[in-house]
């Protein structure tokens, strides 16, 4: 499907005469839906196990459980450069950062934002 033909609407702004049967899509059963879902060439199955599907996450399994921080693709290549404990480096980096502010003030979510 082309970016140019795609449309985007808000919850409030969707036109009332949309093309949609919706009687139809509330008969239908779970697996027809997932049957639909399926035959729909713009909606491929995801494959968990596809590098490209995590390319922006980094997971990590703590004795706490599983972590998954987002990630710009270019800081995580640059931490992968620096060899096989590049999770570790995250951490570390993580853990300074954490104990250089440990005495400052509690980080405002607008300290984060930025105009890009």
């Amino acid at each position: 499907m082309k970016e140019e033909n795609i449309v985007r609407y808000s919850w409030n702004d969707l036109p009332e005469d949309t093309q949609t049967d919706w009687a139809r899509v509330k008969a239908m059963t779970d697996e027809e839906i997932e049957a639909a879902a399926l035959s729909d060439p713009d909606n491929p199955p995801i494959d968990m196990d596809d590098p490209e599907l995590w390319k922006r996450s980094a997971m990590f399994y703590t004795p706490r459980g599983l972590v998954r921080l987002n990630i710009d693709p270019d800081l995580l290549d640059w931490f992968r450069s620096q060899g096989e404990n590049f999770r570790a480096q995250i951490g570390a980096v993580l853990q300074a950062y954490m104990e250089a502010n440990a005495q400052s003030e509690p980080a405002s979510a607008d300290k984060w934002k930025t105009d890009k």
